[in-house]
């Protein structure tokens, strides 16, 4: 009888720890699976603007960066660029490139004798790929009853064939030097900004030599940096 019981006892606590050794292993089972269902938050690039998000992406940047001033320096002067915060979207897109650093290694690479110098452009191959990278996006047109082409208006160039929208180059841009102005663009181009020091400058760019395609013969090149 003793011997039983003795059996019984012991049984017993072999049961006993396999159920607990069971019940911790559900235990880890259900631990894992809790821990598989968590999601691992995605995290965007800060400058993740492309051809798809680009007004949204351009307003709430506009929103954070409200710089107007710009510097535009070159081998023969400055030239100081107030933007307009009332066509919101081009200022954001210039602000934007200026911070990137896209405009540094462009040029002022057409000079339209008594009309225009306009610039944003280059042969080399990191404009190129900048503009591969966001995805060579295009902005809506922002035209402004007050924003005319003066002497010194700061707009946007754009492709004139295929467009009815007359959606603007994120990339390029030009300033009047025509005296009387340039009156016919109006609601033509998107007008962002003027130039308001540096008048100077921008006359001696305007003298350079060029070639037939008004290409200059030698590069004007230009670096940008916001002022404030």
């Amino acid at each position: 009888m003793k011997i039983l019981f003795k059996l019984f006892l012991v049984l017993s606590i072999i049961a006993f720890y396999q159920c607990k050794d069971e019940k911790k292993t559900v235990e880890k089972k259900t631990l894992s699976l809790k821990k598989k269902k968590v999601k691992k938050e995605i995290v965007k690039a800060w400058d993740s603007l492309n051809s798809h998000n680009t007004e949204a992406f351009l307003t709430e940047f506009g929103k954070q960066n409200p710089e107007t001033k710009v510097l535009i320096k070159t081998d023969f002067g400055n030239i100081k660029i107030r933007l307009y915060e009332d066509v919101p979207i081009h200022r954001a897109n210039f602000i934007f490139l200026t911070k990137i650093k896209y405009f540094n290694t462009t040029v002022f690479y057409r000079i339209a004798k008594n009309f225009v110098i306009q610039g944003g452009n280059s042969d080399e191959m990191y404009t190129q790929r900048e503009r591969r990278k966001y995805g060579n996006y295009l902005l809506k047109p922002e035209f402004k009853s007050n924003r005319k082409h003066k002497y010194g208006a700061v707009a946007a160039a754009r492709e004139w064939d295929h467009n009815p929208n007359k959606l603007s180059s994120p990339f390029e841009f030009y300033i009047v030097q025509k005296k009387s102005g340039a009156h016919h663009l109006d609601n033509e181009h998107t007008v962002f900004g003027e130039v308001i020091s540096g008048f100077s400058t921008m006359e001696k760019i305007s003298k350079v030599r060029v070639g037939v395609d008004e290409w200059p013969i030698d590069d004007v090149k230009m670096t940008i940096e916001i002022l404030d």
